[in-house]
């Protein structure tokens, strides 16, 4: 199902689109790709702080971890 919207572009925009044959269609991928776009930063954000927030513990109980490893080869 499509929906028709009335938007507003810079001039500068519309005249190149008029090179476009479909434009609605490149308009609608254009918009598509940065969605999407910006739904991978907005992901990758959040991947960044989980990590940041779980930083020293991580490293904590892989230090741990290491010395039970180590433990007999030394």
């Amino acid at each position: 199902m499509a929906k028709r919207l009335n938007i507003t572009i810079p001039e500068e925009i519309a005249k190149k689109l008029n090179k476009i044959s479909n434009k609605s269609k490149f308009i609608a991928e254009a918009v598509k790709e940065k969605l999407e776009k910006l739904e991978m930063q907005q992901l990758e954000k959040i991947l960044v702080e989980g990590y940041e927030a779980v930083k020293e513990e991580d490293k904590k109980v892989n230090d741990d971890w290491e010395k039970i490893t180590l433990e007999g080869w030394k």
